[in-house]
Formats: C-alpha cells, sequence, structure tokens
C-alpha cells in the first residue's frame, strides 16, 4: 500500500471508529446492575413492620440492600427475612465508636449474616473528652484505626469500607480530610463507598475522585439532594435535585455494588423509593 492509499485507509477507518464510539454514546443502556436500597431510608417503617417492609422493598424494585441496624434481629433471623423477601443483604453499616469496642463481636454476627462488606460510616476523636469539629490529627488516627480493623474484616473474609458525610471535605492548612483518608488508608484493606450526594453537598463532585482512582470505590450511594429555602441541602428523590448520575457512573467503572438512599420524604417512602428505582432503570449510561 502506497503512502496515499495508506493515508486514506487510516481516515476512513478513524472515521469508522469515531462513529461508532458516537452510536454507542448514543445508545447508552440503563446501569446493567442490580439496584440496591440502603435500608436507613425506611429506618421508620421498619420497627413497625420488618418482614411487610422489606416486602415492599422488594415490590418496589431492589434486589440488594445494605443494613443500617438489626432491630433486635438475630443474624439468623435477619437473614431469614432477607430470604423470604427476595432481598440480598450485601453490606452494612457500624460507625467508629461501635466497631472499636465490639469489633470481634460485630464481625461475627456480620459473618454469620453472609455480608460481603462492612463500612464504617462516622469516625471518632483520637481523645473522645474533646469537643468541637475533628482535626487534621483525628482524621489522620482515624486512617489508622480504619487499617487496623480492615486487617481484621479482611482476615475473615469479608471488605472493610468507609462512607463519607460531608465533613470529610474540610481542610485544616488546605490538606482535605478526604484525601487524607484515601492516601493513609491502605487500598489492600479499607475501600471507600462514595456517598455522592453528600460530596455534591459538600460543594465537590464525585469525578474529582472516580477517575483518579475508580479501583478504591467499589460501592456508592446514590442520593440525589437539593437546596431548600433555607439554604441547606435536603435528600430529594433523585432526578429532582443537583446531581447529575449519568457521568459518574461512567466514571465508576470499579463499582461492584450501589445503594440508593433518601433520608428525607416529601411523599410516602415506599412510593419515594419506587421512583427512585425507576429513575435508576431509565438511567443511561
Amino acid at each position: 500500500m502506497d503512502f496515499s492509499s495508506r493515508r486514506d485507509f487510516l481516515k476512513a477507518t478513524g472515521a469508522t471508529i469515531a462513529a461508532a464510539c458516537a452510536a454507542g454514546r448514543l445508545s447508552a443502556a440503563p446501569l446493567n446492575m442490580p439496584i440496591g436500597l440502603q435500608l436507613y431510608t425506611v429506618r421508620e417503617l421498619l420497627p413497625k413492620d420488618f418482614d411487610g417492609t422489606l416486602a415492599k422493598v422488594r415490590a418496589a424494585g431492589y434486589t440488594e440492600v445494605e443494613a443500617a441496624g438489626y432491630y433486635g434481629h438475630s443474624a439468623k433471623e435477619f437473614r431469614h427475612a432477607m430470604d423470604q423477601a427476595g432481598l440480598h443483604c450485601v453490606s452494612t453499616h457500624h460507625g467508629m465508636s461501635d466497631l472499636r469496642p465490639r469489633l470481634d463481636e460485630l464481625i461475627a454476627y456480620d459473618h454469620d449474616l453472609g455480608v460481603d462488606y462492612i463500612v464504617c460510616p462516622s469516625p471518632t476523636r483520637r481523645d473522645p473528652t474533646m469537643k468541637g469539629p475533628l482535626t487534621l490529627d483525628d482524621w489522620r488516627w482515624a486512617a489508622g484505626e480504619l487499617n487496623r480493623m480492615g486487617e481484621k474484616v479482611k482476615a475473615a473474609g469479608m471488605i472493610f469500607g468507609y462512607h463519607n458525610h460531608w465533613i470529610e471535605f474540610g481542610n485544616e492548612n488546605g490538606v482535605v480530610f478526604y484525601d487524607e483518608l484515601l492516601r493513609l488508608t491502605d487500598p489492600k484493606l479499607v475501600v471507600f463507598e462514595m456517598d455522592c450526594g453528600w460530596v455534591a453537598a459538600a460543594g465537590r463532585s464525585p469525578l474529582d475522585y472516580l477517575p483518579k482512582s475508580p479501583e478504591r470505590f467499589p460501592l456508592l450511594h446514590i442520593k440525589d439532594v437539593e437546596k431548600g429555602p433555607n439554604g441547606q441541602f435536603h435528600s430529594s428523590v433523585l432526578g429532582r435535585g443537583k446531581v447529575d448520575y449519568a457521568p459518574i457512573l461512567r466514571a465508576a467503572t470499579g463499582l461492584k455494588h450501589y445503594f440508593v438512599e433518601q433520608e428525607e420524604f416529601d411523599i410516602d417512602p415506599i412510593e419515594a423509593i419506587r421512583l427512585d428505582a425507576e429513575y435508576m432503570k431509565k438511567l443511561n449510561v
């Protein structure tokens, strides 16, 4: 092939590839993963009718859940209730204030429950007698505790993670606390469950982090937030707030599971989670 013919061939090939890529973007499909729900979303319903609420969660379109408390059930009872409802409890939350004194006990419970992930959604201070916001030193100490706990969780055959709120995006002398947690935690011991709604409420974007190290984020919380008349962000039905999930989910190439979470409601909670599930089914990624 001469130079001129080769140049024409490469032009044509490039155009074909570009067209195919464009067609792929235009024909993007909904996220091909099970729809999960963080059960904190229905925290006011579960104590009143545990089994009935789980059945409603399944009917609303969810097949995976993340626990946030066990409502007095043993691991065997909780797992049986999940099986009866047709749900799989993939993950569970325990604050650091519970994990530190009860780590072995909680690991044993969660192992019997059959979860894959144990997630810490809140840190504690190095010195619990101190008041006020956590300092950079507190966050660095917390990173060490996460590594320590992650090692024990891993030894028990599960994966340990950390879930953010908004305080992690504060800083001290220009050092962002969340960045420090990512830097100081061992990727072999600690993964991250990014709550995208709280990231947005803190004035940041999940896209600040996901493209750089997607493998560190196997879990996401899918939450929308909108600013209320008081200037504060409030949890809303998906698609009604400020978070655009299509680019976020495209960037989350390490994603294994996601959990919808809605914390506040202006309609019936079961109707709200049904609308949330419909949003996820239709979302083009």
